[in-house]
């Protein structure tokens, strides 16, 4: 277990010890330094709670693809996760928003906060938009479809999978809701909203025919095995999932470097459930953990349509998504147990 978590161990020690820093530099005081400490201690733990269905996604794509792309996405990955989602991501939002540049954004958050984090806000609606149509796409793809064979919630999903020879559903599902919200959300909400709902559904498109295209392709072996394809997926769907996080923590902080440090740390706990999920066969073994994943997302995409009309405060979403994916293990806990039994009666 300890091998699976060393790296993760090394770097929530040299995190904290960097918040500390960071919060003397700010402060000039210990006060200032063990608060800046205090939070970057309850962002990496917020972000480890929102992110257990990711790692569980992650582990059923990542053991269809070949030893190197597993490796390039756990590597590559990692950076993108780290400094791309939590430190490129928040600078491009105010980038794009305020039309300012790249090193004048930087500038901003290492200055003046507080703006920075008001002009992040400001953006809450569009990234909600976005993140909420892309994983509702991917909850639902998984549940509405014909080759699923295991059920779960049965009355449910024996439905959903039902549903599976009606062509689009999902899609007209999703822009269904878009609508809905569109029409509930106030005048300067709504084409933003609208626009960034549509973009996350066509994103998700994009990806599955990029990778349906690399896997009909005979150019390489890799791409055969869906190499790229399964990559530029997985690295979307993190993007999806760490939005949630990165608009959260600044409600606990405005500064971006320690949002950066705190989400970073997090982010290396993922990575290593996701190794210790597929080297482990885990989702094997638990045969609904990945239902619980899945249902996990579809309850986060809902709530992030919800918090462009309400706040919703990150622990509700962890405790629920983490809620669903407990219930699936004991679930199948019992299921195993039971097949035991009667193996053992046979």
């Amino acid at each position: 277990m300890f091998r699976y978590f060393r790296w993760p161990l090394i770097w929530t020690a040299i995190g904290l010890a960097l918040s500390l820093w960071l919060g003397w530099a700010y402060s000039g005081n210990l006060a200032g330094a063990l608060s800046f400490f205090f939070v970057a201690s309850v962002l990496a733990v917020l972000e480890i709670s929102l992110s257990f269905d990711n790692a569980i996604v992650n582990a059923n794509k990542l053991k269809n693809m070949t030893p190197e792309w597993q490796h390039r996405f756990l590597t590559w990955g990692i950076v993108i996760a780290v400094f791309g989602m939590r430190v490129v991501f928040p600078l491009l939002i105010v980038v794009v928003a305020a039309g300012i540049g790249p090193i004048e954004a930087l500038r901003l958050a290492a200055t003046r906060p507080a703006e920075y984090a008001h002009i992040i806000e400001g953006a809450h609606v569009s990234i909600a938009g976005f993140g909420g149509a892309f994983l509702m796409m991917v909850a639902l793809s998984y549940f509405i479809d014909e080759g699923k064979e295991v059920d779960w919630i049965a009355t449910l999903e024996c439905r959903l999978r039902a549903c599976a020879s009606i062509r689009g559903l999902e899609i007209a599902f999703v822009l269904a809701l878009s609508l809905i919200f569109t029409t509930i959300l106030p005048h300067n909400d709504k084409f933003p909203f609208l626009l960034a709902s549509v973009a996350g559904l066509l994103t998700f498109l994009g990806v599955e025919v990029v990778g349906h295209l690399l896997d009909r392709a005979e150019m390489s072996r890799e791409a055969a095995k869906g190499g790229l394809g399964a990559f530029l997926y997985l690295e979307v769907l993190d993007a999806s999932f760490s939005f949630d996080g990165v608009i959260g923590a600044f409600a606990l902080t405005q500064n971006l470097f320690l949002i950066a440090i705190g989400l970073g740390i997090g982010a290396f706990y993922v990575r290593a459930m996701t190794i210790m999920l597929v080297e482990r066969n885990a989702l094997s073994e638990f045969r609904y953990l990945e239902h619980g994943a899945f249902w996990s997302i579809l309850i986060l995409s809902g709530i992030m349509f919800a918090q462009t009309l309400m706040p919703v405060h990150e622990l509700v979403t962890g405790l629920l998504g983490a809620g669903f994916i407990l219930v699936a293990l004991l679930s199948s806990i019992r299921f195993n147990r039971a097949m035991l039994r009667g193996g053992n009666e046979e």
